[in-house]
């Protein structure tokens, strides 16, 4: 780690850092499931916000807005976790790639890549039985069916499992893997 040293500016430097041009804003990292992700999100914020005036200002709860709340954030999860995958976020351990040739670090990824894949095939398999047994069940406080949810959480672990296989096919095609690609994008710059 380096020291890094700062050098103080003063208050109208920093007043007028907010007015740069950074020109336009990148979204191609995005993906069609980020923004599906990012809409449910809002949609839960606007049900808590929901649940709280309805609760503190008017002392009478929406009961139905908790649950609604409650299946967003499940699908939230599951969903943002298609991200993590296709961009390579997830919790890891890296020590080991770090004391490995470039050589066996890039067979251990590809053995870990064959690990994950195989994962959320069966994942997805184990969820796609569970939808079967009670994709049918209704919400408690809603009259709909919950596997809204459930089906929605079965098509993120098929993403996840498709992101896997294309993150594979891009660590055998490219220079870099996903890994290390993505810990350059971790890197500040001017380190």
């Amino acid at each position: 780690m380096t020291d890094q040293k700062h050098a103080p500016i003063s208050v109208d430097e920093m007043a007028h850092a907010f007015e740069e041009d950074t020109g336009p804003a990148d979204l191609s990292p995005y993906a069609i499931e980020d923004w599906l992700t990012l809409a449910i999100f809002w949609g839960m914020a606007a049900c808590v916000f929901l649940q709280f005036f309805t609760r503190y200002a008017l002392n009478n709860s929406l009961a139905w807005t908790e649950e609604i709340a409650a299946n967003c954030l499940v699908v939230i999860v599951f969903l943002g976790s298609v991200m993590c995958v296709r961009m390579c976020r997830h919790i890891q351990v890296d020590l080991l790639y770090r004391l490995m040739s470039k050589r066996a670090a890039r067979l251990l990824q590809g053995a870990v890549d064959l690990v994950v894949i195989g994962f959320f095939a069966y994942a997805t398999w184990l969820m796609w039985r569970y939808v079967a047994v009670v994709g049918s069940e209704r919400m408690v406080t809603v009259d709909l069916p919950r596997g809204f949810v459930f089906y929605t959480v079965l098509a993120a672990f098929a993403l996840m499992f498709l992101r896997a296989v294309q993150n594979l096919v891009k660590d055998m095609t490219s220079a870099k893997t996903v890994r290390e690609q993505a810990e350059e994008a971790d890197i500040p710059a001017g380190v």
